[in-house]
């Protein structure tokens, strides 16, 4: 019959990744004690690891990514309605999860790398406006909206490439006129203020692609942050004011009416 598998604390270690500190630890707070042993059968020898012991520390190990202090660990195991299995499916679910997330953010990371790329360098400025912006965005809009914004960019091609690249510059000119006829007195009212508006509404359009959702979260944050991205959003707010009586007066719907 074969004999039954053991690892002594520095085997296990190697093994594992863990340092023979943490195995140590574990074990004189009655979290994990080796189980077996070498030499004599009345207790002298090393303490070896057996395969019930591996099986208890895959548990634990899975009880403390899950976000279980060793106490709370501890505890848990102890309990009459423990079920292992329980344990590793919640643990499956959490990777999956994490997956996810490092998915979205190598994304996020992917779109940085183009950007710099674009602009041949990364000076301080910009890594303050990408992270801002990444804040921002992050903080606004749903995981699915920025999915659905990505899939959108993505499917676009090199059209939605040149959309994207010409935005700032559309925006710029777009807000020079609209700050113009607010200068000169024009009303909203006026036929030229509201082809303005119909102009602002299309951009953002091209942007949320008319989902009220993202429309939704756009205008949140536009209404709730002072700058975006390194846009004085709070000097714009009167122009969005203007646009918005604009629309209102020549009827036109935006995707969050």
């Amino acid at each position: 019959m074969t004999p039954e598998p053991t690892w002594k604390v520095g085997e296990l270690a190697a093994r594992t990744g863990l340092t023979v500190r943490t195995l140590h630890h574990y074990d004189a707070i009655g979290l994990l004690s080796p189980s077996g042993r070498t030499g004599s059968a009345h207790g002298s020898g090393h303490r070896l690891y057996t395969a019930a012991d591996l099986a208890r520390l895959h548990q634990v190990l899975c009880l403390k990514q899950l976000g279980f202090g060793l106490e709370q660990v501890k505890e848990f195991l102890t309990r009459p309605d423990y079920d292992p299995r329980a344990v590793v499916r919640l643990h499956l679910e959490s990777v999956r999860k994490r997956a996810a997330e490092l998915a979205e953010l190598g994304d996020r990371l992917r779109g940085l790398s183009e950007v710099l790329d674009r602009e041949g360098g990364a000076s301080p400025e910009t890594f303050l406006q990408t992270i801002e912006a990444m804040t921002m965005i992050e903080k606004y809009y749903t995981p699915e909206q920025l999915k659905q914004l990505e899939d959108r960019r993505t499917a676009g091609g090199a059209e939605m490439q040149e959309t994207i690249r010409r935005a700032p510059q559309l925006w710029a000119d777009l807000q020079a006129e609209v700050r113009a006829a607010m200068d000169t007195g024009v009303e909203p009212s006026d036929p030229g203020a509201q082809e303005l508006a119909r102009r602002w509404f299309a951009l953002v359009a091209a942007f949320t692609g008319g989902d009220p959702g993202i429309f939704k979260s756009l205008r949140t944050m536009y209404q709730n942050e002072d700058r975006v991205s390194g846009t004085d959003v709070a000097a714009m707010r009167p122009m969005m004011d203007y646009v918005q009586k604009a629309a209102d007066a020549a009827g036109i719907k935006h995707p969050g009416q």
